[in-house]
């Protein structure tokens, strides 16, 4: 009993944390349609771009509050220089776009950065938090504060103020939010903007968890079937998504990898979200789409 209670608090950790990155993709596609392939990249992108601040002398505030505006203005600056032009093209067009994206950050930032993996030394200590019936490493416990609090802040701003109204409905249908008044543009950059915060967020995280080399812009594909079965759309379902994959790859690996000699963690997600959408093609809680002919 002590092993499966330890081996299911490590994958509701693991879980928050992928949810922490599959928030990024959803704030894009909820706002715009789109399906940004790039986030991962976008993580290992603020993750380079902090310890790239720290290694020219500044504190680790400082470095944060640098990767954030960097990221920040990397959003915007996508948005406007390389989809704006795309708008109304049809979701393929918009997809490959991101694809191109991601294959440009993760050959550009080792030229620039130098490809050896770095450390980001939060200082919050390396000691294991004893609960008791499990004991969690203290960048977990960050991890899943920081996607619990996102959660709320997003699923608030989404439903009840305006900003978030306004994005919904220019998701939803473009020519009519423009029809309406609304500055299609105008949000399509805040979507980003808001996404490049994320991905600085999951940068931190996940830098100081695996270290930053090539290999974390991998976490985004790692985070494709939490987003998948929870929802394109919802910012609920990321984190639920999240939950049960991080539960699943736990599960797995601690009760077949003895058994099959390993790596049932890294297909299992996959799966899981095959068998999903077989019964709910727009997963757990994505909004259905119904086309009136």
């Amino acid at each position: 009993m002590g092993f499966f209670l330890e081996t299911l608090f490590g994958g509701l950790m693991v879980g928050t944390l992928y949810a922490l990155i599959a928030i990024g993709f959803v704030l894009i596609f909820k706002a715009s349609g789109v399906f940004n392939f790039a986030q991962g990249a976008m993580v290992y992108f603020a993750a380079l771009s902090l310890v790239g601040c720290m290694e020219k002398g500044a504190p680790l505030w400082l470095a944060i509050i640098l990767a954030f505006a960097v990221m920040t203005l990397f959003g915007i600056a996508t948005e406007k220089f390389v989809l704006r032009k795309m708008v109304n093209q049809a979701p393929i067009a918009l997809f490959m776009a991101t694809i191109g994206l991601a294959a440009v950050l993760r050959g550009l930032t080792p030229v620039i950065f130098g490809g050896e993996t770095r450390a980001v030394p939060l200082p919050i200590g390396d000691e294991p938090i004893d609960l008791g019936i499990a004991s969690l490493s203290p960048v977990q416990v960050l991890g899943s504060v920081t996607t619990l609090i996102l959660f709320v802040a997003f699923s608030w701003f989404f439903k009840k103020s305006r900003m978030g109204v306004a994005m919904r409905a220019v998701a939803d249908n473009q020519q009519v939010a423009q029809a309406m008044g609304i500055n299609v543009e105008r949000y399509f950059a805040l979507a980003w903007a808001m996404a490049g915060i994320v991905s600085a967020l999951g940068g931190i995280i996940w830098g100081s968890m695996l270290g930053v080399d090539v290999h974390l812009a991998l976490v985004g594909l790692k985070v494709f079937p939490v987003v998948i079965l929870g929802g394109l759309d919802s910012v609920g379902g990321a984190l639920i998504g999240g939950l049960i994959i991080g539960i699943v790859e736990s599960l797995v690996a601690g009760y077949l990898d003895p058994y099959v000699g390993g790596g049932t963690k890294d297909f299992a997600p996959y799966v899981l979200m095959i068998i999903v959408l077989m019964i709910k093609p727009y997963g757990l809680f994505g909004t259905k789409e119904i086309e009136r002919v």
